[in-house]
């Protein structure tokens, strides 16, 4: 007699987690490169490419809660190159493996088949998609709160010193990705609570050990952010941030309804310890961030993505429970469990439906954002040596057209008195009399953003002048939110 084959105990965490990650790599690779960058995107490419003390005296001024990720992503495009599908590439990968964590969460605090739809709606969530395909670190801070809840998980499970050491270092790269995604130590907490009401004597003790050592290391670089809250000070909570939360943290309000709907059921389905954790998870981070908005102006949904997890495991609990009280009329064990699982893939494929056309515009580029890498290529079109290129006052147009034109000869930028590089900003220094740099140049690309039929309107008045004075218009082009003209020199 064959002996029967003994199924090792990794593979049931391994086959939970599989499809969900399989489904979101597709999601978050198709077209990782087909929508163009945006302004912060842009920002990413620069910080990322800077010298070591460009670098130093950008961070001094600005976004020194990114200097983890901006460091990485320098480390990044030195092996594969800044192009928008390498830069993007990391976060996709995150956001990949982070629907698999999702199922191993849903796993543990359910069953397998929760975990695995779990996986699945997140893995089918328009933002899902939108911010795994963006090269920022918001996909790194989904990634590592949901590892340090595995971990968390695991070691209430089966403590050991590596454990927790493992969930200690995941709290510090949650912190390192980004500080408000730390507020998930929370729902950490109510599930430590749990455990210490259970019986656990040690449990609260190794977590605050663990938390306090994961968090210590982020508080210099939290202290030194405070200098810089002036760069999101005009992010002031508005009326309408506040009733469009939900769209905007899950795509629109057709897939905001369908999953806060679910969440509700799985509420009611899920224990009460469970229910507290994951509502503490979804809804403390708001709340906190929508109260204290007026000082710390940290209400953003994509600041706030780290809790789409909590909201899909709450939604996949309440399908599967009405799945199965569905599916509980009539006899037959096997014949149950087959009706509650083809109801549970019927609502996937009614989910899938729901999201497609939100799935594909969120790869097209954003329609608020100027199209710069048209742009771009029709300054490459018609160039010639020689050229100039002068800009708006709007500093994010020579920042995305430094991206745009990074590669082959390129206008030279006459107005540019000192360059971002040594400002330690995103923006650089012009020069306060231009007339006197314009005189040698023959031709010049003038980028303008917006779409006022003036595209001169709200210059500086000398800079404005000196380019109507000096130059006639040979070419304009308008293209979403930008104009792009031709300048030749008049003749006398």
């Amino acid at each position: 007699m064959t002996a029967p084959t003994v199924r090792s105990p990794r593979r049931g965490p391994l086959l939970t987690s599989l499809l969900p990650t399989a489904v979101a790599l597709v999601c978050v690779l198709t077209r990782l490169g087909n929508r163009q960058l945006w302004f912060d995107e842009y920002a990413t490419w620069w910080a990322s490419s800077l010298p070591s003390a460009a670098f130093d005296r950008l961070t001094e001024h600005v976004d020194i809660v990114f200097v983890p990720y901006y460091t990485f992503m320098h480390a990044w495009t030195w092996l594969a190159g800044s192009s928008t599908t390498a830069l993007r590439l990391p976060e996709a990968l995150a956001m990949a493996a982070s629907a698999g964590l999702v199922a191993l969460v849903g796993r543990r605090l359910f069953t397998a088949r929760v975990g695995v739809v779990a996986g699945l709606l997140f893995a089918l969530l328009p933002t899902v998609s939108r911010y795994g395909q963006e090269a920022r670190p918001y996909a790194f801070a989904m990634f590592f709160s949901l590892l340090a809840t595995v971990l968390l998980l695991r070691a209430l499970d089966r403590p050991s010193l590596r454990v927790w050491a493992g969930y200690a270092l995941a709290v510090a790269l949650t912190g390192f990705s980004h500080l408000v995604a730390l507020s998930v130590l929370a729902a950490h907490a109510v599930v430590v609570l749990r455990a210490r009401r259970s019986g656990d004597p040690v449990a609260h003790w190794a977590f605050a050990c663990a938390a306090v050592m994961g968090t210590s290391v982020v508080v210099p670089m939290a202290y030194r952010s405070t200098g810089q809250s002036g760069q999101i000070a005009w992010n002031d909570v508005s009326r309408r941030d506040l009733l469009w939360y939900a769209s905007d943290l899950f795509g629109n309000w057709t897939v905001a309804t369908a999953v806060l709907g679910l969440a509700v059921l799985g509420l009611w389905a899920a224990g009460r310890p469970t229910a507290a954790a994951l509502a503490t998870w979804a809804l403390l981070p708001p709340v906190v961030t929508a109260a204290t908005g007026e000082w710390l102006h940290l209400f953003l949904p994509r600041y706030l993505l780290f809790t789409v997890p909590a909201w899909a495991l709450l939604a996949a609990a309440g399908a599967v429970r009405v799945a199965d009280l569905l599916s509980a009329v009539g006899r037959g064990t096997l014949w149950r469990r087959a009706r509650g699982t083809a109801l549970v893939a019927a609502a996937m494929a009614g989910f899938v439906v729901l999201t497609l056309p939100a799935l594909q515009s969120v790869r097209e580029d954003i329609p608020t954002e100027p199209d710069y890498a048209g742009a771009a290529r029709l300054v490459k079109a018609g160039q010639r040596p020689g050229d100039g290129i002068v800009f708006h006052r709007s500093y994010n147009s020579r920042l995305a057209m430094a991206y745009q034109l990074r590669e082959g000869a390129r206008p030279e930028d006459i107005l540019m008195k000192r360059a971002p590089q040594q400002t330690g900003w995103f923006w650089a220094h012009e020069y306060q009399r231009p007339s006197g740099r314009l005189s040698g140049s023959a031709r010049l690309w003038f980028v303008s953003p917006g779409d006022d039929d003036d595209p001169y309107a709200y210059m500086p008045e000398e800079k404005a002048k000196a380019l109507k004075d000096g130059y006639t218009v040979a070419r304009t082009q308008r293209l979403r939110h930008v104009t792009v003209q031709l300048l030749e020199r008049r003749t006398q």
